[in-house]
C-alpha cells in the first residue's frame, strides 16, 4: 500500500444540471398532478430543492460541502469547506462506477463524479472505494 493520498474535491456543473433537470421533471409532474395554484407552488419548491441541492453538494458552495478527502489512514479524513475536519467510517457497501463512486459515510453519502476529481485520482478513489486501500506503485517507477 501506497502512502496517503488526499484528493481536492472540484464542483460538478454536469452533477449540478442532472440535479436541477431531476427536480425540474418533479416539479412538472407536481404540476400535472396536482394543477391551480398548489401545485405551481409545490412544482417552485421542488425547484428550490433541487437549486439548493446543487448549490450545496454539486457546486461545494455550502459549507458543509465536502471539499478534499484524506485516504490510506486507518480511517479516511474529510475536510469541510469550511475547514472542519473529521474522521469517519465509510460504510463497507459503496457504488463504485466508472462515472461515479458513492462513499456511504453513517448520515450521508458523499457522491464524487468523475469530473470532480483529475483522472489518476478519480481512479485512485475507485481502487479505494472497492478495496479499501490505494494502489501500490513500485521504487522504479516513483524515480522516472
Amino acid at each position: 500500500m501506497s502512502g496517503a493520498a488526499r484528493l481536492e474535491l472540484r464542483p460538478s456543473p454536469a452533477l449540478a444540471a442532472a440535479i436541477i433537470a431531476g427536480h425540474a421533471a418533479a416539479a412538472a409532474a407536481a404540476y400535472l398532478v396536482v394543477p391551480g395554484v398548489m401545485g405551481a407552488a409545490l412544482g417552485a419548491a421542488l425547484l428550490a430543492l433541487g437549486l439548493a441541492a446543487a448549490w450545496s453538494r454539486a457546486l461545494l458552495r455550502s459549507s458543509s460541502a465536502v471539499r478534499a478527502m484524506e485516504l490510506g489512514g486507518p480511517q479516511p479524513v474529510f475536510e469541510l469547506a469550511n475547514g472542519e475536519r473529521f474522521a469517519a467510517d465509510v460504510a463497507a457497501r459503496r457504488y463504485v462506477t466508472r462515472y461515479m463512486v458513492a462513499l456511504p459515510l453513517g448520515r450521508r453519502t458523499l457522491l464524487v463524479t468523475a469530473d470532480m476529481l483529475g483522472a489518476q485520482e478519480f481512479r485512485r478513489l475507485r481502487i479505494w472505494a472497492l478495496w479499501n486501500r490505494l494502489p501500490a506503485v513500485a521504487a522504479k517507477q516513483l524515480a522516472a
